[in-house]
């Protein structure tokens, strides 16, 4: 069977050919940079199992001994076992980077890295595994955000996140099917949707499955590399057991919920698609696709003018420092009488930033992130300087200025966790909004 979306593989291996006009200096280190932070990127998934050992159980075995003797020789023994637990959760790292492990070892051929059988790498004409290009490129930051994606997988990609994809995705798909179930083309796979923001690529992967040329955009690294290896890469479905939180060791009623396992994927995309492609004019792997780039900048070009049929977010909006910025790449790849559909939360991600800082506080602006980067003269995107958060009515209003009719608005009628694991003793909830607005 062949491998699913293709071309999903082939946007994020050329990310550089899309960030930075060529013929210049200014192109060429901007081409090296983006290549250093992808390669951080891959570097944080394949050094996912020695930090996480260190900074999670190692670090615990001495905050552990550091406890009065009596103290920790009493939680050692029954019912507490608390070194058992710690080994217990060692065994859940190593399951969880053997999925690191095998997205990072799937982004290495593109850039002439191969791995031996003691599973060390090489580089082509260097002989020197320490010197290979990856190796000691991941900053905390990125270890933290191959951590997050990892946990990520868990609402995505098995069947027990299917609840929080249900309340997501559900109102999407539904949204969807009505608008277009006696469009004639609809058979023929040629109305195209496309999904900002596209993380893992589950709700681009079900519009496919549904019968639309669907394409994600997504801007980070560590989530291309993911969603690659998922759509491209994987075998079979359940391939992997991950422990999505036996990393956290907050609010767990029993050790037997920190350390459940789910099987991830809980479908096969190479399977499913083929299933999907029966009567269709146009395969599904012909169907979908992910690009790699800045959302704001690559969308506002003339060749995405009034490209798409519909544009489909995902709790996406709120990662907008400036919402206006996003509003015009829809405003402009967007087809007259087309529809954006939208659900998601106000969760301003840029909030309480300094004036002229892109983003402070939950991630300092960094070289090693693509978002900070300059591309020439080119517009910086989601990195220029400035910040605004809106209420739901001024999103509303901010949308019919652009010249969308609002036809459907709902909020709180879904309610829905974000990796939320559903036996904590901590439950965060979402009331998200939900609209469909057709350009005039």
């Amino acid at each position: 069977m062949p491998e699913a979306t293709d071309a999903a593989l082939q946007h994020t291996a050329s990310i550089e050919d899309a960030s930075a006009p060529s013929g210049n200096d200014q192109a060429l280190n901007d081409a090296e940079e983006e290549q250093r932070v992808l390669l951080a990127a891959i570097d944080s998934f394949q050094s996912y199992r020695t930090a996480a050992h260190y900074n999670v159980t190692h670090l615990r075995r001495q905050s552990f001994y550091a406890l009065p003797q009596a103290h920790w020789t009493l939680l050692a023994e029954p019912p507490f076992s608390i070194l058992d637990t710690f080994n217990e959760v060692d065994d859940a790292i190593d399951a969880n980077a053997d999925i690191a492990e095998a997205i990072a070892n799937a982004a290495l051929p593109p850039f002439g890295i191969a791995l031996e059988e003691d599973g060390e790498a090489s580089h082509e004409g260097n002989s020197n595994n320490n010197e290979v290009p990856w190796r000691g490129q991941a900053t905390p930051s990125d270890r933290d955000k191959a951590r997050s994606t990892l946990r990520q997988i868990y609402r995505d990609w098995s069947a027990e996140g299917a609840a929080e994809r249900d309340a997501c995705y559900g109102p999407i798909l539904q949204a969807l099917q009505s608008e277009f179930s006696s469009t004639p083309d609809r058979e023929k796979g040629n109305i195209s949707v496309l999904v900002p923001g596209a993380g893992l690529g589950r709700l681009v992967f079900e519009v496919c499955r549904a019968g639309f040329a669907a394409e994600g955009n997504e801007i980070s690294f560590h989530q291309l590399l993911t969603s690659s290896y998922i759509l491209n890469h994987s075998s079979r479905a359940d391939q992997f057991a991950l422990y999505p939180f036996a990393l956290s060791f907050s609010n767990h009623v029993s050790r037997s919920n920190q350390l459940r396992k789910v099987l991830i994927p809980d479908v096969h995309p190479a399977t499913a698609l083929e299933e999907a492609s029966a009567g269709m004019d146009i395969h599904a792997f012909e169907r979908l696709g992910m690009a790699a780039a800045d959302f704001c900048v690559a969308y506002k070009e003339p060749h995405s003018k009034d490209k798409y049929d519909a544009i489909a977010t995902a709790f996406f909006i709120d990662t907008a420092p400036n919402l206006i910025a996003y509003i015009e790449a829809i405003q402009n790849c967007l087809k007259s009488g087309g529809i954006w559909v939208n659900v998601g939360p106000l969760l301003w991600h840029f909030e309480n930033n300094p004036p002229g800082k892109p983003e402070q506080g939950s991630r300092q602006p960094s070289a090693s992130d693509p978002r900070d980067a300059t591309f020439g003269n080119q517009s910086l995107g989601i990195g220029e300087a400035g910040s605004v958060e809106l209420s739901e009515e001024e999103v509303v209003h901010l949308v019919q200025h652009f010249g969308f009719t609002m036809e459907k608005h709902e909020w709180g009628v879904h309610s829905t966790g974000y990796i939320q694991d559903p036996r904590s003793m901590l439950q965060n909830v979402y009331k998200p909004s939900f609209w469909i607005a057709r350009k005039r």
